[in-house]
């Protein structure tokens, strides 16, 4: 072995150490605030929800799963374990339907569709309250909906918000209204992935424009279809903003509550903090649990160009 050969193998580990050392340095940050926001604050649920923690009724003592007893036994809660499903339901299917047909629709070039793109996507990045407080005022009783139906001649117009059978399909469409953009703009940019030559390919063998959807164009939207899916379904379990806004879980009593509206209410009027706790950890496990099935399932469709 030369002098010169020893350096090269002796300096294989100092690099290696160097490149872990410089990966450390840039990923520690980050993995301790994902430690310090994400991981602690769940740890910290499930161990209250295993509790009596109510911080005006000391002392706190271990009640193991008696709390997730009491839930499924609880009417409140289960009635709004049912809104948040239905919730979700409408606003991942209507979201998904109404962004793939605005997409298809918008999948063309010229400065008016993409200003209609953005006019789309405004939506989105609005607060969840702000939007709250427009469609409450559009939507009241006295709001500029009602308003327009009684100059149609319409003299008893739905109350969209203070009727127990609609208030919770009105706060259904609104969440669908602000993600709507979201999921167009994912549908578009799978849209304009599609290669022209398949569907020119698949118009001289004679398909229609429904067979090219069908047979071209859907199966290399699925990407998209599970972007936008798991992320509704997601979104649509955590729904809270615009029950507290809109109709504070009435009309009625619970009519539109949803389970991130119950743990708040649970936990911060109530003060029942480790029942709230509990609350939280069930729709976790839940969201968990069906994003994951979900997302198994529509990656089995995926195909690639």
């Amino acid at each position: 072995m030369t002098p010169r050969s020893r350096p090269r193998g002796g300096g294989r580990r100092p690099v290696a150490l160097g490149r872990l050392g410089d990966f450390a340095l840039f990923a520690t940050p980050g993995l301790v605030l994902y430690a310090v926001f994400v991981l602690a604050p769940v740890v910290m649920t499930v161990d209250y929800g295993l509790t009596n923690r109510n911080p005006f009724n000391p002392p706190v003592r271990f009640v193991g799963l008696e709390n997730y007893r009491l839930l499924f036994h609880d009417s409140d809660f289960l009635h709004a374990l049912r809104n948040t499903l239905v919730i979700t339901v409408i606003v991942t299917v209507t979201a998904n339907a109404g962004g793939l047909a605005i997409a298809h629709l918008l999948d063309r070039r010229g400065w008016i569709y993409n200003a209609l793109r953005s006019v789309f996507f405004t939506p989105v990045v609005l607060s969840a309250v702000v939007v709250s407080v427009i469609w409450q005022s559009i939507l009241s009783d006295d709001g500029l909906l009602d308003s327009l139906l009684r100059d149609l001649g319409v003299h008893h117009p739905p109350g969209w918000l203070s009727d127990p059978s609609l208030a919770l399909y009105t706060i259904a469409w609104i969440v669908t209204w602000q993600l709507l953009g979201f999921c167009v703009v994912v549908y578009l940019a799978g849209l304009q992935g599609v290669p022209k030559e398949l569907h020119e390919a698949a118009a001289l063998d004679g398909a229609g424009p429904f067979q090219r959807f069908r047979f071209v164009t859907w199966p290399l939207l699925a990407p998209a279809l599970t972007i936008n899916t798991v992320m509704l379904l997601i979104t649509g379990f955590k729904v809270y903003d615009q029950v507290q806004v809109i109709t504070n879980g009435g009309p009625g009593s619970g009519t539109t509550s949803t389970i991130a509206f119950s743990v708040v209410q649970t936990a911060f009027t109530d003060n029942h903090v480790g029942y709230a706790s509990a609350m939280a950890t069930v729709m976790l496990v839940l969201v968990v649990c069906l994003s994951v099935v979900v997302l198994r399932l529509l990656q089995r469709r995926e195909v690639t160009p």
